[in-house]
């Protein structure tokens, strides 16, 4: 299933503007000036606060509606100029929404994907038939090949409708939040196997996500959008070096905390706590602290409330000084309802 992709760019924009049209009213444009590219190989993940217009920008990319202004080139080509058997060809695109198939079978609805292909009898050649089965065995669905997609849970029904896009032999995949209705393992598995098949197949993957801290740890590059500003491309660590990342969520109730590469709430400051202490226990003591609005040092500044960690046979020790009182917690539940109790601040 090895696509034979030219050196350039698969996908290009080149200042494009994506919003809605009105017949009665005048256009209105959600995203403006984009320019950037997909390359062949390349897990792409396009991110932003809601509201930013991702939904738009994807759709507009899928030709499913025109842009404003601007151009998209598709292998070269101006999208709009495509018929569309020739841009299913070359673009298959996963949406968020549930279908509903009925009564097929997983392998009936991956063989859907051949249409581009078969004519409208819909008959599958035997070199149909052997896409169909490496795109199934691509996704590690070949089990669910024969059971009913109504009967599949959220993650094998993403898995098959992912399949379905792969057996349309295109050079692009569009994904529109595509771990949507799945628990945290399941996402992780589909972003590690979308990851994998652009590296695989050499196509050109692109998808829109919530889930930023995935994004960071699996993307070649990031396309991040905030709301009411020009969309930025780049390898996630740039993205966060430049501040971009931080920028484009301010005011989201978050902060994006560039030295762990992970978002948290923003909360109401509960004091300051002397932290002390190594290893495992300590690292996850410093996380319940952030999580709880403490400022965290491990300077030995003076601070109203110093807690030293031990690791002993019997398991950990939290070791809480409070004004000149001490406490042993063997567990942090109990550190944080502790500190939960109004302590001094500095």
């Amino acid at each position: 299933m090895m696509a034979t992709l030219p050196i350039q760019p698969v996908l290009s924009t080149t200042n494009l503007t994506v919003g809605y049209t009105n017949a009665r009213k005048p256009p209105i444009a959600v995203v403006e000036h984009i320019s950037v590219d997909l390359m062949a190989g390349e897990l792409v993940c396009l991110i932003g606060p809601n509201g930013a217009g991702k939904s738009t920008l994807m759709r507009t990319l899928a030709g499913m509606q025109g842009p404003l202004t601007g151009t998209v080139r598709l292998m070269g080509d101006n999208l709009k100029s495509l018929k569309p058997n020739e841009l299913a060809r070359r673009l298959s695109i996963v949406l968020t929404e549930r279908v509903d198939v009925g009564v097929l079978s997983a392998y009936t609805l991956v063989a859907l994907g051949r249409y581009p292909y078969t004519g409208w009898m819909g008959d599958l050649r035997p070199e149909d038939e052997l896409v169909v089965q490496q795109a199934i065995a691509a996704v590690g669905a070949t089990e669910l090949a024969d059971r009913n997609v109504g009967e599949l849970s959220d993650g094998e029904r993403q898995k098959i409708m992912i399949a379905r896009a792969l057996a349309q032999e295109p050079v692009v995949m569009l994904l529109d939040e595509p771990t949507a209705y799945l628990d945290l393992p399941r996402r992780a598995e589909l972003m590690a196997m979308l990851r994998r098949l652009a590296r695989e197949t050499g196509r050109a993957i692109l998808l829109s996500t919530h889930d930023l801290d995935l994004a960071l740890r699996n993307a070649d590059r990031i396309w991040l959008l905030p709301k009411g500003g020009h969309l930025q491309a780049g390898a996630p660590e740039d993205l966060v070096l430049s501040g971009a990342f931080e920028a484009a969520f301010k005011g989201e109730g978050v902060q994006f905390d560039a030295y762990t590469g992970s978002f948290r709430t923003e909360n109401l400051p509960a004091g300051m706590v002397d932290l002390h202490g190594e290893g495992l226990p300590a690292l996850w003591t410093l996380r319940a602290l952030e999580r709880e609005g403490f400022c965290v040092v491990r300077a030995g500044i003076d601070s109203p409330v110093r807690i030293t960690v031990q690791q002993t046979e019997d398991g950990t020790r939290w070791h809480i000084h409070d004004n000149g009182q001490e406490q042993i917690s063997t567990s942090l539940y109990d550190v944080i309802a502790h500190l939960r109790k109004p302590i001094s601040t500095v």
